[in-house]
């Protein structure tokens, strides 16, 4: 997972951008291809273990394995930590990848 931001109580427009990685039967892993997806989204999971999912886009066009979503009004409430995990879906299957952490910091 990449978040480069720092998320913020009902922050707008920030940037959640995942890459999705192919593990191999022999344990080498390499960024997944997944120009082909049908179904791409990101699941979020508030700090009271509540989840609700996004519809994500690629960040190009999927050879990188990099989908993102950005924020809109009412996602990233409340403070506190949270966790998130992608989600493809391509006519040879579906994957999530690992889920990643990230905080969001309460306003004044």
């Amino acid at each position: 997972m990449t978040f480069i931001e720092q998320a913020h109580e009902n922050d707008i427009g920030t940037t959640f951008r995942v890459t999705v990685f192919d593990t191999n039967s022999d344990g080498t892993t390499k960024v997944a291809d997944i120009q082909s997806a049908t179904t791409k989204k990101i699941t979020f999971k508030r700090p009271d273990g509540q989840t609700f999912e996004r519809v994500a886009v690629f960040t190009t066009n999927g050879s990188d394995g990099q989908i993102q979503y950005v924020s809109v009004d009412g996602d990233l409430v409340p403070a506190g930590n949270w966790k998130l995990q992608a989600y493809v879906q391509t006519s040879d299957g579906s994957w999530r990848t690992s889920s990643g952490s990230f905080k969001v910091y309460e306003n004044l």
